[in-house]
């Protein structure tokens, strides 16, 4: 990850923090939780990063920021060959917003379309206990787009939007921020590999 990501990184963060002292400089005060910032350091995310694979979603930490959590996680993607049928595989998140930022790889990343036969993730299992909480995952055959990302790309994907990797020719990996209104992201969380 370069220096020049990180810093976009954290500008982004910063100015979500902005907004946030603006509303409350208007009178708005929504927000209880921490009074201090959370770091995330190259370091870190190079450490955790190891342990891929085989753990390929891991996520590096979760803030709670008074009004909703917020996640942070690293993901790779290994080699994943285009099915012969056009169908991808993926995932959509029923409330949360989620950032990729493509740290290093390529990858097809393909986005919308409807899941005809999805799976909702178990309320008891990591996917949505510790990842992304409420999801549905499972093919989507036909209404999407596909799109060749890059290191240094940024894709914002809303709730309930399909999204999943196409092809990836080598490898891809990327932070994921998720915004988690609904407090299901454990609170404090620390990936394990990072923990003082």
């Amino acid at each position: 990850m370069t220096k020049r990501m990180i810093n976009r990184f954290f500008m982004n963060l910063g100015l979500a923090a902005i907004g946030a002292g603006l509303m409350q400089a208007q009178g708005v005060t929504e927000n209880s939780g921490p009074k201090q910032a959370t770091y995330i350091t190259d370091e870190e995310v190079k450490t955790v990063l190891k342990g891929a694979p085989p753990a390929v979603d891991q996520q590096l930490k979760v803030v709670d920021t008074g009004k909703y959590n917020v996640g942070v996680g690293i993901i790779h993607r290994g080699k994943i060959a285009a099915r012969p049928d056009g169908s991808v595989a993926g995932i959509a998140h029923h409330n949360q917003t989620e950032t990729y930022i493509i740290v290093s790889g390529t990858g097809m990343l393909a986005t919308g379309g409807t899941i005809p036969d999805g799976r909702e993730a178990p309320a008891d299992g990591a996917v949505y206990k510790v990842l992304n909480g409420p999801s549905l995952s499972g093919n989507v055959k036909s209404g999407f787009v596909s799109r060749m990302v890059k290191t240094g790309d940024i894709v914002v994907i809303p709730p309930d939007v399909f999204h999943g990797w196409a092809q990836v020719d080598d490898h891809v990996d990327y932070l994921s921020v998720r915004p988690d209104p609904d407090h299901v992201l454990p609170a404090g969380y620390v990936h394990p590999a990072i923990k003082k």
